[in-house]
């Protein structure tokens, strides 16, 4: 942990990996975590399930990325960290301006996270 779940529109695997690279390498850096510890999920959403602003599409505005980051809480100082490196590795990876991305903190306590069937507060 942490899991990061990538809603974002079809992309080639280059970028795809170009990002998960990136954002190994923020949350390392933001979190002091190991690369062995941080997951991606690539969730993609297509142009006709994406809808801002009662529009369906992405529109000529283009289509908004988001970030979940399930992890165990951090401070404040360490979340504004891995926000801003997330977010540059999206815009990075992906060429999209800061505005179309969010990162969402999806704390967790340890005792609310099970691997191998053990909390992680055990």
């Amino acid at each position: 942990m942490p899991y990061v779940e990538v809603l974002a529109p079809q992309a080639p695997i280059q970028r795809k990996a170009a990002l998960a690279r990136f954002v190994t390498d923020g949350l390392m850096s933001a979190f002091g975590v190991t690369a062995d510890t941080v997951t991606l999920y690539f969730l993609t959403i297509a142009p006709d399930d994406y809808a801002h602003a009662g529009t369906m599409g992405a529109g000529d505005a283009g289509q908004r990325i988001l970030l979940k980051v399930h992890a165990f809480r951090r401070s404040e100082a360490e979340r504004r960290a891995a926000a801003i490196a997330l977010t540059r590795s999206v815009c990075s990876a992906y060429g999209v301006p800061g505005d179309d991305v969010a990162v969402y903190f999806l704390d967790r306590d340890r005792s609310e996270v099970s691997h191998d069937s053990k909390l992680a507060s055990d």
